[in-house]
């Protein structure tokens, strides 16, 4: 069974985590065979739609591709992204029974945080890893040099108006594990079955991700 720390070894080595919502769970197998052929072999995949759960379940049968749960916002949601098979789940929001239970569970919890008073309460359930969202909205770069100076022992992943034009920027700094964002999942591309597109797209996606962050 691999262990939250190689899990996330795995996201820090790869640098970018594709987030998607998938209308169609049938959809999630061609879309991993297109990220992992553009060099990002990752996905968060978002409860926000009924076909979210069922899209991890495939995806879990794959040992090609690592598998997130994006979007987890209650007890329920987490477990059930749990037995489905996923590598790490991914909170909008910091709540703590979403922790517990990732920790309980021996998955990567990734809970979101946007202010200082969140972080610490991360901080005291021992949280060392967690989402910063939304990034730009909150503020930015700016707003998270000042949390990470604050929290010199917390390492985060910046989601929330991330792209290719600004990625690189967060991606520099030794606090940033990786970037999150779903800009190199055109929905167009995504409604049509273009692949080829969205592998074109996620290999350019894949060179903000190179360097050493470990």
């Amino acid at each position: 069974m691999t262990t939250p720390k190689q899990v996330l070894q795995r996201i820090t080595d790869i640098g970018v985590v594709p987030v998607v919502t998938l209308g169609d769970h049938t959809l999630a197998e061609p879309l991993a065979d297109a990220l992992v052929g553009g060099g990002l072999p990752v996905v968060e995949i978002t409860l926000r739609s009924p076909a979210g759960v069922p899209a991890i379940e495939v995806l879990a049968k794959r040992d090609d591709v690592l598998i997130g749960a994006g979007s987890v916002r209650s007890s329920a949601e987490a477990t059930a992204a749990i037995s489905a098979g996923c590598d790490f789940i991914v909170s909008p929001g910091f709540d703590s029974s979403i922790v517990d239970i990732a920790a309980g569970s021996g998955v990567l919890g990734i809970p979101g945080v946007a202010t200082a008073t969140e972080l610490m309460r991360a901080r005291n359930l021992g949280v060392d890893v967690v989402k910063f969202f939304p990034a730009e909205a909150a503020g930015g770069l700016a707003a998270l040099r000042a949390l990470a100076a604050a929290f010199p022992d917390v390492r985060f992943i910046p989601t929330g108006g991330i792209s290719g034009a600004n990625g690189r920027r967060y991606l520099d700094e030794s606090f940033v594990v990786a970037v999150g964002g779903s800009w190199m999942i055109d929905d167009t591309a995504l409604a049509a079955g273009d692949w080829e597109a969205i592998t074109e797209a996620a290999a350019e996606a894949a060179h903000l991700g190179e360097g050493d962050r470990s």
